[in-house]
């Protein structure tokens, strides 16, 4: 089952063509690596999929059922609701702990049972291995911790889809590691999960399939 299709799509940044002509799709429950340099429009491709980079033309750009090329401004919360988004810089709130900030999302996607929003919060916290650190504020924590975090927040809405930008970018090469293990192991929940890497250090650990942004172009690997 397909959850993201492109046809002919070409995306544009500040009136620059980024990419041209892109066709692809993301199958469910696969780990997929997006490459390419600084400036290829990985960050551009994954943005669009959340329609935070509006879509210069094309023929079909569909993410999760979402019609991209015709959403209404107000179904895009709804289209967010279904994805998980891993940022490299982290994107916490500093100023509450580690439960509120779970607790935040899941009340601005609509979560009104206080007793469910707990039990969720607990699910999550176990998935990524931080169980324990709930009352923790997010300076309290490592830079690998504050990624499982982001990566609990992912998971809360149950996404079928996660995009994660560089989620080992600021992390040192161990700490990498572990954050690929997990990320890895969403598959084998049913997840499928694109994650642009710098690292191809990483996909020699973790082989997934590999699209590559070069000359505006979106190429897969064999």
């Amino acid at each position: 089952m397909s959850l993201v299709i492109y046809k002919n799509v070409s995306i544009n940044r500040q009136n620059k063509t980024v990419l041209k002509d892109i066709s692809f799709s993301l199958e469910s429950s696969t780990f997929y690596y997006l490459i390419g340099k600084v400036g290829s429009g990985k960050s551009s491709l994954m943005k669009s999929m959340y329609a935070d980079v509006p879509i210069a033309n094309g023929l079909q750009a569909e993410v999760l059922g979402f019609d991209l090329l015709n959403l209404p401004r107000k179904e895009i919360p709804f289209l967010r609701r279904k994805l998980g988004i891993v940022f490299q810089d982290f994107q916490l709130l500093q100023d509450r702990s580690v439960y509120s900030n779970l607790e935040f999302v899941l009340k601005a996607t609509g979560w009104h049972d206080k007793n469910q929003m707990q039990q969720r919060i607990t699910e999550v916290l176990k998935e990524v291995g931080m169980s324990t650190k709930s009352y923790k504020m997010p300076h309290e924590l490592s830079g690998g911790e504050q990624q499982r975090i982001v990566i609990a927040r992912a998971l809360l809405n149950r996404p079928k889809l996660i995009l994660a930008d560089e989620p080992t970018g600021n992390l040192d090469p161990n700490t990498g590691f572990q954050i690929l293990t997990l990320l890895h192991s969403l598959v084998d929940s049913g997840h499928t999960v694109l994650m642009a890497t710098h690292n191809h250090q990483l996909i020699d650990d973790f082989p997934g399939k590999v699209f590559k942004c070069v000359n505006k172009q979106l190429l897969q690997d064999s």
